[in-house]
């Protein structure tokens, strides 16, 4: 039984981790000086060559085949995130949940195995972000 300790402790770690990433999960100060396209998110969040967020998520409204489970539903994201949530996730989930499957899309601290073509690259660029978070913002129940 005392190995159950170990394991409470490391279950209590990822949980505390998880609530204080919470609190500090906002990126408030947009990336660039131009506000997000909402038109141009939907495309990108679309876009299968980009890391589409659709083959994780899902958003019912659009009429995409073969949407994600993987990750939760984006409908409605918008009336449980603000824009400094919503980006903060996009540039790094892993600061909010460390154990989080959804990629870094404006980092690449704390990468591994990244080929060589890509090595030193994000993702999304900063207007790509901007945009995909303006996009998000339309998604209310």
């Amino acid at each position: 039984m005392p190995r159950v300790v170990p394991f409470l402790q490391l279950v209590l770690c990822i949980l505390l981790a998880g609530s204080a990433g919470a609190e500090s999960l906002l990126s408030e100060t947009p990336l660039t000086d131009q506000p997000g396209d909402a038109t141009r998110g939907l495309a990108i969040i679309r876009d299968p060559s980009r890391a589409s967020c659709l083959i994780c998520h899902s958003i019912a409204s659009l009429p995409d085949k073969d949407q994600g489970g993987l990750g939760p539903p984006l409908d409605g994201v918008a009336e449980i995130y603000d824009a400094g949530q919503l980006r903060q996730r996009i540039i790094d989930a892993r600061r909010g949940n460390p154990i989080t499957i959804m990629p870094p899309y404006f980092t690449t601290d704390g990468l591994f195995r990244v080929g060589e073509r890509w090595e030193g690259q994000t993702i999304y660029t900063a207007q790509d972000v901007e945009d995909v978070v303006a996009f998000l913002l339309t998604l209310k129940d």
